[in-house]
């Protein structure tokens, strides 16, 4: 099974320069074929993965990056994504301004 972890990544220099950089982190996944994904708005968005990392416990670790506009966030819903063909995809909502 998938365990999903998420955190919010921002630098002062990023969010003066108008960004923000959420990371996803998804730990505890087997086999490595799964992906993670994003959705800004309700909208599929891609962001950067790193490829999966073998932990000492045999299972995989991933992490995603995404960029956005200090306009879109904190002020839109975000949610990470992780998902594998043929199991449910497991989802983390990470905590904006927005309301449900």
């Amino acid at each position: 099974k998938t365990q999903m972890k998420m955190s919010q990544l921002s630098l002062i220099e990023e969010l003066q320069s108008g960004s923000a950089t959420l990371l996803c982190v998804a730990s505890g996944g087997f086999p490595s074929d799964w992906t993670l994904g994003w959705r800004v708005g309700g909208a599929s968005t891609e962001g950067s993965q790193s490829p999966g990392v073998l932990r000492g416990d045999g299972l995989y670790s991933r992490t995603s990056v995404l960029r956005l506009s200090t306009e879109r966030w904190p002020h839109t819903a975000v949610i990470c994504e992780a998902s594998r063909s043929g199991q449910s995809p497991v989802t983390q909502r990470l905590e904006t301004l927005c309301p449900e």
